[in-house]
């Protein structure tokens, strides 16, 4: 097998306007799919971030019932020449940021949590590409 990324990541989330909030309104994610009281989807780049409410997306008849609880993580990437950029304005949307980590080879990423205390991050282009 050969995969070349991956395309959707799920959270699991308890409110949906405080998600959309979050994500669209503070991230500036674009919302491609929102069912009220089941999901809102985003899309991340040319991948989806999928936020379901758990219960919901459990009792699923249509497609094979998934569903998860706890807290998740999950990495954005954005490159070299925008990671600052972004820092500032995830400082400017009024996030806190948790902590900054140093990689090595001039890779930064940072931490953030979400309104469902998901742990997020935001991680230079390349980082897992790179050779040691």
């Amino acid at each position: 097998m050969e995969f070349r990324k991956i395309k959707e990541t799920c959270l699991y989330v308890s409110d949906l306007a405080r998600t959309r909030a979050f994500y669209n309104g503070l991230l500036k994610l674009e919302v491609i799919g929102e069912v009220p009281g089941r999901h809102v989807f985003f899309r991340a780049g040319s991948s989806v971030l999928l936020c379901f409410i758990e219960e919901a997306s459990g009792k699923s008849t249509t497609l094979p019932p998934h569903f998860g609880s706890g807290q998740l993580h999950l990495a954005f990437e954005v490159s070299k020449a925008n990671y600052t950029q972004t820092k500032a304005d995830i400082k400017k949307a009024g996030i806190d940021i948790e902590q900054e980590y140093d990689w090595g080879g001039g890779f930064l990423s940072f931490y953030f949590w979400d309104p469902d205390k998901h742990l997020l991050e935001v991680v230079m282009e390349g980082m897992w590409e790179r050779r040691s």
